[in-house]
């Protein structure tokens, strides 16, 4: 699954890519990012449920992108917010709706 890059995104571990800036990033939602996020954002349903109605705010893209990143290297929260406005939100929903679908399936 990629959403917009893949970087070394392994879709056999539910990884997702994304390319924020120059930067190849992978997304990996496992339990302990996704127990982070939660603990931030609340139950993860519901920000599903949101998502799936279009009110997914920004903060929570980027609270839940902050919890899966692999790899933090040079990253500062507010460096991976502002790296997804720049980006946009036509280019970093795939990787939303990616991690959101190994949140609802698994990993294969």
């Amino acid at each position: 699954m990629s959403g917009g890059g893949s970087g070394d995104a392994n879709a056999l571990r539910g990884e997702v890519g994304l390319t924020l800036g120059a930067r190849e990033c992978v997304l990996r939602p496992s339990f302990s990012a996704l127990v982070a996020a939660e603990d931030e954002l609340g139950p993860l349903l519901a920000l599903v449920d949101r998502a799936a109605e279009g009110r997914i705010g920004l903060g929570e893209i980027a609270g839940l992108f902050w919890h899966c990143l692999t790899e933090r290297d040079g990253w500062e929260r507010e460096h991976l917010c502002e790296a997804v406005v720049a980006a946009g939100l036509a280019r970093v929903m795939p990787a939303v709706r990616g991690v959101l679908h190994q949140i609802l399936a698994g990993s294969t």
